[in-house]
Formats: structure tokens, sequence, C-alpha cells
């Protein structure tokens, strides 16, 4: 079949402004993919940058939009040997220069040149060469578009653990059990082992972490009594490790709290831009409190998050609850945007 010469696809413009156009078909070069789209889904990055109308280290608008995807393979550049037309593949956002200063020292994500790459809401997708050399892999046969399309938040989560030395046995307290706090809870308990209370502010959320293998789970009101419940169900002492998955200054200072003498906070919810935190520097040195704040993901983190969705591990059925063709994505996002129709993650399918 012939690709055509025009598709549909999202173009980010502003704040709160994604409209659907008819544009060209990208023109792929050497070393290039073009896929065609078979499972795009929305991510708590994408509602951030649907709400500010930018980010500034991934996408300036105008801009087609999307990230998380994967889908069959349509045509290849020059010079392309692992992948055929009609490959089943996902393909990362990003893919490190694997020179630079940080590329060097075993910290990929930090690339000073990190390529992103954006359009996966639309019927058709360019893969860079990079990304096609570095970042994107073929499909196990068994594994469904929906499943593989959660590589790259979940390589994120992966790495947020991994970063923070999460060992079988520890206590885990997430904060905040949107779609990546529920991730984050998945993982902990059944690829690392971990007991896990979930923290949120509404219990159904809190309820879905239980379902998902949450061990406890505690709805947050006032901050005196949230700690003096965590620290109730951990001896007193606070958990070994906090994930901060809010991304509001006053989470992050209140992770500082929850977190037991010697024990592990990873601030991985993202501030607006700007915010800064006060936190009590006794309480950081006199307990040795590790602070640590991952970002992004690395190609072995993708792999990784690869294997766990195939060994099932986590799948789409505990993250996506919503299936919606491209056209109604940006109503999509604004129900996300202002927490409308109960939404975690939703599967746009072009």
């Amino acid at each position: 079949m012939s690709t055509p010469d025009t598709m549909h696809a999202a173009v980010l413009y502003g704040k709160e402004d994604v409209r659907l156009e008819s544009v060209p078909v990208p023109a792929i070069g050497p070393g290039e993919l073009l896929v065609r789209v078979r499972a795009a889904l929305t991510c708590g990055t994408d509602v951030k940058v649907f709400r500010r109308g930018y980010h500034a280290k991934m996408i300036q608008p105008p801009a087609l939009f999307g990230h998380e995807m994967s889908g069959d393979v349509v045509a290849i550049g020059y010079g392309v040997t692992r992948f055929a037309i009609g490959d089943r593949i996902v393909a990362a956002n990003s893919a490190p220069c694997d020179e630079c200063f940080f590329c060097r020292r075993g910290q990929p994500n930090l690339c000073e040149d990190l390529l992103f790459n954006n359009g996966a809401y639309a019927e058709f997708i360019r893969i860079p060469a990079r990304i096609v050399e570095k970042n994107t892999y073929r499909l196990a046969g068994h594994l469904a578009y929906k499943d593989a399309a959660l590589a790259e938040p979940l390589s994120c989560a992966v790495r947020g653990l991994d970063e923070s030395f999460v060992r079988p046995g520890d206590t885990v307290a997430v904060m905040g059990l949107g779609p990546i706090g529920l991730m984050f809870v998945r993982l902990a308990r059944f690829a690392y082992g971990a007991r896990v209370i979930a923290m949120a502010r509404r219990l159904e959320q809190v309820d879905r972490a239980v379902a998902l293998g949450a061990t406890e789970g505690i709805v947050i009101g006032r901050h005196d009594s949230l700690i003096e419940e965590l620290k109730s169900e951990t001896g007193g002492r606070g958990a070994d490790v906090v994930i901060e998955a809010i991304g509001q200054p006053e989470a992050w200072e209140l992770a500082t709290r929850l977190v037991r003498k010697g024990g592990v906070i990873n601030f991985f919810g993202g501030c607006p831009t700007g915010t800064k935190v006060a936190i009590d520097t006794g309480l950081l040195h006199y307990s040795e409190i590790t602070c640590k704040a991952s970002f992004h993901h690395t190609p072995a983190h993708i792999r990784r998050s690869l294997d766990l969705i195939a060994e099932g591990v986590v799948n789409a059925s505990h993250m996506v609850n919503h299936e919606e063709s491209l056209n109604q994505l940006p109503q999509v996002l604004s129900d996300l945007a202002h927490h409308r129709n109960g939404q975690i993650k939703t599967a746009i399918i072009p």
C-alpha cells in the first residue's frame, strides 16, 4: 500500500491550543523510519505542555505533538539495516549523542545534545536516524501496541527507582498517584520487591493504587496527620524511600518529613519553573537524608521497561482507561488538564 501525501496530525500552537490539521506526511532521510502510528498514549508531560503551551527542552510551538507511541514501519531510509517494512516497533522520544561530557560519564539522560522527537498524535511519525540507531525496538510477537507504548514513561519510573537505591523489603512511600505514580507503585511492589505506601488527595486514587499492589494507602489531608499516620506504619521511623510524584513545592518539603534517617527522597515531580523550596538543613544533615531528582530515561531503561511489559509486570490495563480517535484529542487533553471524566491515560488511535 502506498503512503499518502498528507495526514491528520495534532499541532501545538500555544497554551491549551492544540489543533487537528491536514499536514504533509513527513519525508524521511538516510537512516530514518516512517512509522504508521497504531497507538499514542496521553502523558502527564503532554498535559503540562498543553496547559503551558510549550516545554523548554522538548517542544516549542507550532509543532507536531505527542511522544508515547508504537506502530508499524511503512518506509525506511537509505542505510537502515535493523528494520524492515512491516516491522512492529516502539521508538523512544529521545536519544543521546554518546560522545559528550555527560554521556562519557554514564549520564546519557543529561546529554548536552539530547535529541527529542515529537509527533505521535498523528497518522504517521518520522523517527530520526539517531533514535532509529540507539532507541528503537522491534516488538515481541505477543505485545500489544498499547502495552508497548508505555515503555517511555515506564522507563522514567524504572530509572527513578534505580536512582533511589530501592532494595527488596524496603518501604517505599509514593506521593501522588497519577499515571507515573501508579507506575512507581506497581514497579516498586512487583519488580523491586518493596512494601509500598501510596498517598494521594482523593480516595479513589488511593483505592486504585491498592488494587495495583500498594500495601497501604493514605489519603493526604492535613500534613501533620499524614506524617503521624505514615510513621505509625513504619515503626515511628518513616519510609526508607519517598517518591514525590506530585510536582509541587509544598509536597517536596513534606517529603523531607516522611523519610527515615538515612533514607532517600526522589523529587521526581517537576515543579513549575521558577519555584523554590525551603528545606530544613538541620534535618537533612543530622539525619543523613539523600535527596535525588531523576530526569528522563536512558536507552538501557527503555530496554528494561520493554522486558517488564513483556513479562506482564506492567501493561496498559493497569494505566490506560480510555480510548479515543485522533479527532477527540483536544477534548481529551482538556479533560485531563481539568481533571474531568476520571481519565488516567488515554490511548489515541489514529
